[in-house]
């Protein structure tokens, strides 16, 4: 007997989807050691507490800042960042506890 197919989990579907892109993924790694990967010249938040200021991600990944909007939202949108405003500045940080839930659920469902 062949088991009906069951639909995918729309959430992992949505995490799956943002990081199909590679800007997005880079991202995303570059996030998890933030003092590593960005500059912190001028910062006005702890990056491990509240998170990198698009325009730092955006000044390393030397696009518009526009598009890492975009991209930055969609991985808020997959749950994959926390996005926290700071005065008129967004600042994103993984969110880690959704990070490894969907490891652990992809590493069931694979």
């Amino acid at each position: 007997m062949t088991e009906a197919p069951v639909a995918p989990d729309s959430d992992v579907v949505s995490a799956l989807r943002a990081l199909s892109n590679p800007i997005r993924l880079q991202l995303l790694r570059w996030l998890r050691e933030p003092r590593r990967n960005f500059s912190m010249d001028g910062a006005i938040a702890d990056p491990d507490e509240v998170g990198v200021c698009v325009s730092h991600i955006q000044a390393k990944v030397g696009l518009a800042q526009s598009t890492v909007s975009a991209y930055l939202a969609e991985l808020q949108r997959a749950g994959l960042v926390h996005a926290t405003r700071v005065g008129k500045w967004t600042h994103y940080k993984r969110d880690e506890q959704r990070i490894a839930q969907l490891v652990e659920v992809l590493g069931q469902t694979l």
